[in-house]
């Protein structure tokens, strides 16, 4: 079901071509407007404070990441998370580097407070932190796969009343009722920049697809398997492009030019999801 759920979402993404609002880190900021295109969305990298709140009310999803959070950029995501809660759209959090500067936990807490959050995807270092509990990090990096995931997604997914998304070398969601496992992807995604921020991106796209106009996506699991898909299809486009690369550099320009060819065939022939 889930599987079927999340294939039709990447094809919803190519049909209604969601405009994802990016507040996200300089270093990756065209990483994510790269993926996003070739998944079928149209990324918009709008972080001036007194734009945010204006242009999140006619975007599809709001996408903010915590990588280089400075103070324009957190002035413009509590504008941002004030507009898209105004207009229904659903907001995405990754928050980067959170494990290791925890003022960037109250940080969530507070747009949380402020618009809600449909979706938390953050590594599984992040989301131990997030849930109050001890992670190995280095820098913004987890280190290896960590006990009591499991739990602390579905904890966090309780406490913010969203779907939670940890990434590793099994990547688990939840959204408090369920829990799902997948197992797409490849060791060479954790040798490049952004991989972790491109696929908050695309949670963005899915999520705004799966809501069109309105708040019904959020409705019946609806955020749940919108995490699957992006996750899902980052993992598959992933293994696509270590089959044509396996350096780095060139593994990078593949792996936006295999996410362009994921579909939800690809994903029904291809995709590792369990719940």
């Amino acid at each position: 079901m889930i599987i079927e759920e999340a294939a039709v979402i990447i094809d919803e993404v190519r049909k209604r071509r969601p405009l994802v609002h990016c507040i996200t880190n300089y270093i990756t900021t065209n990483d994510c407007a790269n993926i996003l295109l070739s998944f079928g969305a149209s990324p918009a990298m709008c972080d001036a404070w007194d734009e945010a709140c204006g242009f999140a009310r006619i975007s599809g999803a709001l996408y903010i990441n915590f990588g280089t959070y400075i103070k324009e950029q957190e002035a413009a995501a509590v504008e941002a998370v004030l507009g898209a809660k105004a207009a229904g759209r659903p907001i995405v959090i990754d928050p980067v580097g959170c494990a290791a500067i925890r003022r960037r936990i109250d940080i969530l807490a507070h747009l949380y407070d402020v618009g809600g959050i449909d979706i938390i995807k953050g590594n599984m270092g992040e989301i131990m932190a997030l849930a109050g509990k001890d992670a190995e990090v280095k820098g913004v990096d987890s280190e290896g796969e960590i006990p009591g995931i499991e739990e602390a997604v579905t904890m966090l997914a309780a406490k913010y009343h969203c779907v939670v998304a940890a990434t590793g070398r099994v990547d688990v969601v939840g959204d408090g009722k369920r829990l799902a496992h997948i197992t797409n992807g490849v060791e060479m995604l954790t040798r490049i920049t952004g991989a972790g921020c491109m696929t908050g991106a695309l949670c963005g796209a899915a999520a705004g697809a799966l809501c069109g106009a309105g708040a019904e996506g959020r409705k019946d699991g609806g955020m749940f398997a919108a995490a699957c898909a992006a996750i899902a299809a980052m993992g598959i486009a992933g293994e696509l492009a270590f089959e044509k690369a396996r350096l780095p550099g060139s593994f990078r320009v593949a792996l936006i030019d295999s996410i362009y060819g994921v579909t939800g065939d690809t994903l029904r022939q291809r995709g590792k999801i369990q719940c």
